[in-house]
């Protein structure tokens, strides 16, 4: 089916239902049913093609968390057009970047983004016909005719999402329709979506997490959104513990940064009374920290569940709805997913093994965008014709639970030695100890050893490197153990709280 269909759900069973509460400013949240919405929708769709937008034509959204964001998607993937969004963290070189290589024939953003739009040189954007800002996507949306467009098939793409790029220049991951549809499949059942929840989403809608896991997953459930422009930890806080106008939130999901600061002010607030209304909290993007996961739940009285997927294959492993949620690990696969960890040579391995991840399923994306070659070292085929996308991710399943723990990326994997080093294992202890509040380890050249791990860390009170040499050794090898501790006022991170490595200051910082 196409994908559509899938997040129409609510028009069909309860068109008056509230699709969408926009929270932002001073004013009263700004209702949106389901059937204006996708009335709107339907407008806009007949006024894009009005314009002269066809299937497989793509349109970049440089735009922030609004209801005009929802619109316009539902419109361009109806057309059958493809939808490219923009991380709005984003500077000219990258939005360069996605323009040069997406080649979208629109633009849509905010009246306040268009100067940065302007400053891109012509040749920079050559495929552009138009960039329409929101005021020009209300004035199409106005046209009364219905549109007669043909069906949209599940093989289709639906999306290129660009990854963030922590390597190297960010490349666009191709999802169908059938690929979203099967993501969000998976998580209505395992997480026991109805149409009774109430999301709040205060996560970008131009990231996997907000659009995927957030608002297809509510709309193809006929659930509710209480949409947030940006992220505001005394409003969330509010919502959570009662305090919302409308109807009230029953999940929340976020990033580990964001969970963070909820512990913060909960802390502060001394208080979460009312908080039983909601059911889930979810958290992803980036590791959760189990201390963190220990303080929330110490605080709330809920576990944080938490998850893993990626931008080229939706979501893949969850700790249970139902269940023992363990800090530190990211569950078992979803429905439709298949998981299995290999050697460098490709070789399956016994559980309690570690290797690289490989996951297959009908969620995974066909491959990059005009980058036949880097899909075709992504992907491998089994003995049995099955298709597996290699992760990067470093793995291990728990042969009791078989839970799968992750231990960081293949490339980030430190070798000193002879030994295998797992920087997450380290920024867990680390972080562990009261003084640092946040960790990132990596790799150093070393001219005996060949590398060696180096701390970066954030601390809330000054400490110095013999404690922490202490602490380590007191919890890991002592091969493990960082040779050296850089204190920097904060981590590089991208838009959703995940730690940019390849950032952090050299060795003469």
């Amino acid at each position: 089916m196409s994908l559509l269909h899938l997040l129409s759900t609510g028009e069909r069973d309860s068109p008056d239902k509230t699709a969408l509460l926009l929270i932002g400013g001073t004013g009263e949240p700004e209702r949106w049913s389901y059937c204006k919405l996708f009335d709107h929708s339907h407008r806009l769709a007949t006024g894009l093609a009005a314009r002269g937008l066809q299937r497989g034509d793509r349109v970049a959204f440089y735009l922030g968390n609004c209801v005009e964001f929802v619109i316009a998607y539902l419109a361009v993937i109806q057309l059958g057009a493809i939808m490219v969004p923009i991380n709005l963290a984003y500077r000219r070189r990258e939005i360069v970047n996605i323009l040069l290589d997406a080649e979208p024939r629109f633009v849509v953003t905010e009246e306040d983004r268009l100067g940065t739009l302007d400053e891109i040189a012509p040749a920079d954007r050559s495929s552009v016909e138009a960039v329409l800002s929101v005021g020009d996507l209300a004035g199409m949306a106005g046209i009364e005719t219905a549109i007669d467009a043909l069906p949209v098939e599940g093989a289709e793409t639906a999306l290129i999402m660009y990854t963030s790029g922590t390597t190297g220049r960010s490349k666009g991951a191709v999802l169908s329709h059938d690929n979203l549809a099967a993501t969000v499949g998976g998580l209505l059942e395992a997480w026991a979506w109805s149409s009774d929840d109430t999301l709040l989403l205060a996560l970008p809608l131009f990231h996997t997490h907000g659009l995927i896991v957030g608002l297809h997953c509510a709309l193809a459930a006929g659930a509710t959104v209480r949409l947030h422009r940006r992220f505001e930890v005394a409003r969330v806080a509010d919502e959570v513990t009662g305090g919302a106008d409308g109807p009230r939130p029953t999940l929340f999901f976020g990033v580990p940064a964001m969970y963070g600061r909820l512990v913060k002010e909960f802390e502060r607030r001394d208080n979460s009374e009312g908080i039983g209304g909601m059911r889930l909290f979810c958290s992803g993007s980036a590791p959760l920290d189990p201390e963190t996961f220990r303080a929330f739940e110490g605080l709330t009285g809920h576990a944080i569940l938490e998850r893993y997927g990626m931008t080229e294959t939706g979501m893949l492993l969850s700790n249970p709805y139902h269940g023992e949620r363990r800090p530190g690990t990211v569950g078992t696969p979803l429905p439709g997913v298949s998981a299995q960890i290999v050697n460098e040579a490709g070789e399956s391995l016994d559980v309690g093994v570690e290797g690289e991840l490989l996951v297959g399923g009908a969620n995974v994306f066909s491959g990059y965008w005009k980058a036949s070659e880097k899909t075709a070292e992504s992907f491998s085929t089994d003995t049995d014709g099955g298709r597996w996308f290699h992760t990067g991710d470093l793995a291990v399943r728990d042969p009791e639970s078989g839970y799968y723990t992750l231990l960081g990326r293949r490339h980030e994997l430190i070798l000193s030695g002879g030994f295998n080093i797992y920087p997450r294992e380290i920024e867990e202890v680390l972080t562990s100890h009261p003084a640092v509040r946040e960790a990132a380890v990596v790799g150093r050249p070393h001219s005996e050893w060949g590398e060696t791990p180096v701390a970066y860390l954030v601390v809330d009170e000054p400490v110095e490197d013999q404690a922490l040499i202490e602490h380590c050794r007191e919890q890991i090898a002592a091969f493990k153990v960082p040779h050296r501790y850089v204190l920097v006022d904060a981590l590089p991170r991208n838009a959703l709280g995940k730690v940019q490595k390849h950032l952090l200051p050299g060795e003469d910082a």
